[in-house]
């Protein structure tokens, strides 16, 4: 019997510190986490207002992140899915596929209620880094932990300071728990950033 693939095997209980730590910023730092927040924070900058801000970036979160990651927690909970992570790359195409549609009417609400320009153009960075995502996913176990990472520390420093690509060491730590966790490899987590930076933060900087 030969051995799982580390690209393609359950999460596994974390029994050393390195372990422990790896897990802890998987969780911490998952793109279910970073995909909620980041619309926040830019409704807020866009808009110069707290509430206004938390109530578009809320909207925002709720098709782009939100929605879709609760239909990934269902399948789990279902057992059609390995783990809310989606750790099967065979498995990650439909989730994918489907949370982009919800992107994508979470998109057309934002256009239709004239949301403010910064976060309709995260919204439309989000869906065509998560479209190239899926394509690639498809094919090969890209990391969308690093990818999400990647593309929260681009629009921060676009948006807030250029000091925030300091924000990097975030994504390195990111990138480091899915190898740590076997759950990656370093050429995926690599690639995931990789896109992470070249269509969610190079769309970002394009359109807001």
């Amino acid at each position: 019997m030969t051995a799982p693939s580390d690209t393609d095997r359950p999460e596994a209980r974390p029994k050393t510190f390195p372990d422990r730590l790896a897990r802890l910023l998987t969780e911490v730092f998952a793109p279910a986490v970073l995909a909620s927040l980041l619309p926040l924070v830019i409704g807020v900058h866009a808009t110069g207002s707290a509430p206004r801000g938390l109530a578009w970036g809320l909207l925002a979160s709720l098709f782009s992140a939100i929605l879709p990651y609760s239909l990934i927690w269902y399948g789990v909970r279902q057992g059609r899915l390995s783990d809310r992570h989606i750790g099967r790359r065979e498995q990650r195409t439909k989730p994918l596929a489907v949370g982009l549609v919800l992107v994508l009417v979470g998109l057309g609400l934002l256009l239709v209620l004239h949301a403010p320009r910064e976060l309709v153009a995260l919204v439309v960075a989000h869906f065509l880094g998560g479209l190239v995502a899926t394509v690639v996913n498809h094919f090969w176990k890209l990391s969308v932990h690093a990818a999400v990472a990647a593309a929260t520390m681009a629009v921060l420093a676009l948006a807030l300071c250029p000091a925030l690509l300091g924000t990097a060491v975030m994504v390195a730590a990111v990138a480091w728990s899915r190898v740590r966790l076997r759950d990656h490899t370093t050429p995926q987590v690599i690639a995931g950033a990789v896109v992470g930076l070249l269509t969610t933060g190079l769309v970002f900087a394009l359109l807001r």
